[in-house]
């Protein structure tokens, strides 16, 4: 289940996500970069990382990815994903998104208990809908407090970006910020954890992911790598293994896509 946040969050955050596994076996889930950073909020989870194999925090941040991150799940979990636009974790934490980029943070280590409220609802199996509008509630106080211009600068840049499918020159966003590359990237890097081209790679390839998950008419692949803006075919497989781990064939393949950057493998 995805839901929307009120218009006056929408700057802020992209979307909710409610997620919930009733099954008692283990699960391997993946979460790729789309750019986002982002909570989870979970009252009974059992989820360890994919690499270490060290329990996860029940509920965390995680700062703006590179490529992805592995995780697997041990019995039933429900959990809320509240998917930022990137810069809110940095407005959120008060630090710079280059310092939390694809680290996880412990909810508890920066916000106290602030968030228990909610992991308590959750384990309590309060329909997600009232959770939901609570968290609402608490992101408006929250950004009731003023917000530095810098974010609109880089909101609206983002924008521009988004706006183009990714295909955006550093000429172009110099004439649209009014910075230079090396200003604009500084900024970008502070408020986002990610450079511009990096960001910019990351949405072209979002594109193509919308493209292929929507063709019906069995178009070859390489005719929508071009059309998403990639050069030729081994630059779009060697993205999409850096950013997803797999190849478009073997996405395509995965059957059970919780949301469009979270699938079980």
């Amino acid at each position: 289940m995805q839901i929307s946040p009120p218009e006056h969050l929408a700057p802020f955050i992209r979307h909710y996500i409610f997620l919930e596994n009733s099954e008692e076996d283990i699960r391997r889930l993946r979460l790729f970069t789309d750019g986002s950073s982002g909570l989870i909020l979970s009252g009974d989870m059992n989820l360890y990382s994919g690499i270490s194999e060290d329990r996860m925090p029940l509920s965390f941040f995680y700062g703006t990815l590179n490529g992805y991150k592995d995780f697997s799940s041990k019995g039933k979990f429900s959990l809320i994903a509240i998917v930022f636009q990137p810069y809110f974790l940095n407005i959120l934490l008060k630090t710079s998104a280059k310092e939390v980029r694809n680290q996880i943070v412990s909810v508890e280590d920066v916000l106290k208990n602030k968030l228990e409220v909610f992991q308590e609802k959750l384990f309590k199996k309060t329909n997600p809908l009232t959770v939901i509008n609570d968290l609402n509630a608490f992101f408006t106080e929250f950004l009731s407090e003023k917000i530095n211009t810098d974010h609109h600068v880089i909101a609206s840049t983002q924008q521009y970006i988004l706006q183009n499918k990714g295909a955006v020159s550093s000429k172009e966003l110099e004439k649209f910020t009014g910075y230079s590359e090396r200003h604009l990237e500084r900024k970008f890097e502070f408020h986002m954890g990610i450079s511009p081209k990096k960001y910019g790679n990351i949405i072209r390839l979002h594109y193509f992911l919308s493209l292929i998950n929507k063709s019906v008419d069995n178009r070859n692949m390489t005719v929508l790598s071009y059309e998403a803006g990639f050069s030729d075919q081994s630059h779009l497989i060697r993205e999409f293994k850096n950013n997803i781990g797999l190849t478009p064939k073997q996405y395509l393949k995965t059957e059970n896509k919780m949301a469009v950057n979270f699938i079980q493998l």
